[in-house]
């Protein structure tokens, strides 16, 4: 090494510099992970509410079968706006009967 070129002032300097990147590293992960982990625990609050969403809908169905056909009918149309097009689909085996008892 060149005398009087480099103090230890500088290697200490140099020293702190690649401790402090090493810390500035260090601390942008754990604030990653900090972020992933809320990410998870907000994506499983979703799916919680629409579970219990999804259960108030097959209770309603549940208690009124006629809200069953109206809710699949309801999905062919808007299937058919989508998609600018025809469904054809067979009639209900519940008006089949209606008819059939006559």
């Amino acid at each position: 090494s060149l005398p009087g070129l480099f103090t230890s002032n500088d290697r200490i300097t140099i020293s702190s510099g690649i401790n402090a990147e090493y810390g500035q590293r260090a601390m942008a992960a754990e604030a990653e992970a900090h972020r992933d982990a809320k990410a998870k625990v907000i994506a499983a609050e979703g799916e919680l509410n629409a579970s219990k969403a999804l259960k108030e809908a097959a209770d309603v169905i549940n208690d009124s079968p006629a809200a069953l056909q109206l809710r699949y009918l309801q999905t062919l149309g808007t299937i058919a706006a989508e998609r600018n097009s025809t469904i054809l689909f067979p009639m209900p085996i519940d008006m089949m009967k209606a008819f059939a008892d006559r």
